[in-house]
């Protein structure tokens, strides 16, 4: 069950979306950054899960890289929703354990590098859409 705040709640409807993207690799920090952004909603670049921890209270969104040295992505994720904050996560491989963990741990997907190089747009775009309209529900 999600605890904590609801994102939605305390924001300004006509504002754009605030998305962490929770990275310690530069070069798909760079390019889910660069993904949020043409969705139009901002994104706000994270390397460590206790920038994660600080920014959660702001965030409607965020995305956890997996394959971190710098923090435990399961973890983070845990984090996140416990805070009330839809989260997806992304990772080099496909693999099976590593999907479910994140899954349990509350990532709404669990996308892969490479089907991000080839559908990133798409897919990003899909997801931030269906939080916009989850907001406009409420």
């Amino acid at each position: 069950m999600t605890q904590g705040r609801d994102p939605a709640a305390d924001r300004d409807p006509a504002a754009p979306l605030r998305i962490g993207v929770l990275a310690d690799d530069l070069i798909w920090a760079t390019r889910m950054t660069g993904l949020v952004a043409h969705t139009g909603a901002v994104p706000v670049r994270l390397r460590t899960a206790v920038l994660l921890a600080e920014a959660l209270p702001e965030l409607d969104a965020c995305v956890v890289d997996l394959t971190a040295r710098a923090y435990d992505g399961t973890a983070c994720l845990r984090a996140a929703r416990d805070a009330g904050v839809p989260a997806v996560a992304v990772g080099q491989h496909d693999e099976p354990s590593v999907r479910r963990a994140a899954l349990d741990a509350g990532a709404s997907y669990v996308w892969v590098y490479r089907a991000l190089a080839d559908n990133g747009e798409r897919m990003v775009t899909r997801w931030i859409s269906g939080l916009r309209a989850r907001e406009e529900t409420r």
